[in-house]
């Protein structure tokens, strides 16, 4: 597992980053093949905050803590990481492929807009790029909820790898978009 450690508006002791290592590295166990995580120490206030994003294959983790201890926060996001891991890990036997937790390299990575400024016009403030992996629908919403995001975007299995969006309504169901072709 490649680990790396990101600090916002703070600076972390070595103690603390030889901790973070240690406790992420031990998540290794639950992932196959090249695994990437990526932890980000931030100061809010008085409150310490911890932010890690593992990314295995096409799957996403991701989960943050705030504590009064920057240790403390790393434990918390570790135990929420291992606790989403192990609640969907069932699902994602059952119901995904048999390689959704293995990284490829051959799929196609999504264009980000351009960022262009003008007098009334958008600004773009982030920009990602990101792979957009054939999955079924049920795949995709597993995804969104294990991101914590209200929506993601994917390539449709049902429909031939046509690009699809499925996002969270209010009402607690969920919602597809999908090109007409």
């Amino acid at each position: 597992m490649d680990i790396k450690l990101n600090e916002k508006k703070c600076t972390v002791d070595e103690a603390t980053k030889k901790y973070a290592l240690k406790k992420v590295g031990k998540l290794e166990r639950y992932f196959r093949g090249d695994t990437e995580a990526v932890v980000n120490f931030r100061m809010e206030k008085k409150n310490c905050r911890a932010e890690l994003t593992i990314q295995s294959g096409s799957f996403y983790f991701r989960a943050d803590e705030t504590t009064t201890d920057m240790m403390a926060s790393i434990d918390s996001v570790v135990d929420s990481i291992e606790g989403q891991i192990r609640r969907n890990k069932t699902r994602l036997a059952k119901r995904l492929r048999t390689d959704a937790f293995t990284r490829t390299a051959d799929g196609e990575a999504a264009a980000a807009p351009a960022e262009e400024t003008e007098e009334g016009g958008f600004n773009v403030v982030r920009a990602k790029k990101f792979t957009i992996k054939p999955m079924s629908v049920e795949e995709a919403i597993l995804q969104m909820n294990m991101l914590g995001h209200n929506f993601f975007v994917f390539r449709d299995d049902d429909a031939d790898g046509a690009v699809a969006v499925v996002y969270a309504r209010k009402d607690g169901d969920y919602g597809l978009i999908e090109d007409e072709q």
